[in-house]
């Protein structure tokens, strides 16, 4: 099935789940067979820093939000927990944090030179640099930076994230792309207001953009932030759908499986989402690396709830797919 067109995109969008579920999705997952020998890839998740100069009104690590424990991992810990996945035989690492600009840009680089040195597929999602900051961090080793557009439509996107512009956004993945490192990248799936035909145009971005990485989840409001007042958690159908177009039209892409269910306390732990998205064509999961009293501050959005190896485990084990 080859899907080029917005409006091709828009058409599966608003396709009745009976027959997204007997057509596209099947298709999809075909695709992932065919392309990735239906392979899950498991990616460490590690959370080093929570602290956040920005305000985007969705995200529980906002600037200024009271209630949560703020921390940063110096570099030491770090490298220990970098030795960690090493030690679980894992192949990747997401070194993720908030945009805090007091967190020592040497030592980032220090980390992703020591993750390379183990061998370790190295991402790293903090944020919005200056251009020769990509630059350095590609001749560290750093193999993908992780900045997502959120929404393609610019007054949305300004809404909710006063902190920058979109101009700027798009001028920082265009900076990271002309490094020539990989690119992961997309948006928030149902924002408050959000039509179908902009999940097309985000879709669309996606593909213009040549994303290594599809780091979609559907929006899943946090209490105490200005945009939970504003509306609901995204649709799982819709999430489903757009994984699956995106395999379709980009087969090697990798796209985050760690997704939601139909009950919102169990977050991206939930068993039946997660294999809901494996079966639409998503492959990523992740292992998280943070200590147990810290994995709730790290809380961009409630009830996160990303666990380890034995549930990555368990999850191949239902669903028949083999573990890179």
């Amino acid at each position: 099935m080859a899907i080029k067109s917005r409006e091709e995109v828009l058409e599966i969008l608003e396709m009745p789940g009976d027959e997204f579920e007997k057509t596209v999705k099947n298709e999809a997952k075909s695709m992932h067979r065919e392309v990735g020998g239906d392979a899950i890839s498991v990616t460490a998740l590690f959370g080093y820093d929570n602290i956040c100069k920005n305000q985007c009104t969705y995200c529980g690590m906002r600037a200024g939000k009271s209630d949560v424990k703020r921390y940063r991992i110096g570099l030491g810990d770090a490298l220990k927990t970098i030795d960690s996945v090493k030690d679980l035989g894992l192949k990747r690492l997401f070194l993720i944090s908030g945009e805090d600009p007091k967190y020592d840009f040497r030592d980032i680089v220090s980390m992703v030179e020591y993750g390379k040195e183990k061998g370790l597929f190295m991402s790293l999602a903090a944020g919005e640099f200056e251009d020769e900051q990509y630059i350095t961090l590609m001749g560290a080793g750093l193999d993908e930076y992780v900045l997502k557009f959120e929404t393609s439509d610019r007054d949305m996107f300004e809404r909710i994230k006063p902190s920058t512009t979109f101009d700027n956004r798009m001028r920082c993945i265009d900076a990271i792309r002309d490094t020539g490192m990989a690119l992961g990248s997309g948006n928030i799936v149902g924002l408050p207001g959000q039509s179908l035909g902009q999940v097309a145009d985000d879709i669309m971005l996606m593909k213009e953009l040549g994303i290594s990485w599809a780091p979609i989840i559907p929006y899943m409001p946090v209490p105490g932030t200005p945009l939970a007042a504003e509306g609901g958690r995204g649709s799982l159908e819709t999430t489903m759908k757009e994984i699956a177009i995106l395999r379709l039209m980009m087969p090697d892409v990798h796209i985050t499986a760690q997704q939601p269910g139909e009950n919102p306390k169990n977050g991206l732990a939930d068993v039946e989402g997660n294999l809901d998205a494996l079966a639409s064509g998503a492959d990523m999961l992740f292992v998280d690396m943070l200590p147990s009293a810290l994995r709730k501050e790290f809380n961009v959005i409630s009830d996160r709830m990303i666990e380890g190896m034995d549930k990555v485990k368990n999850l191949s084990d239902i669903s028949g797919m083999p573990i890179l």
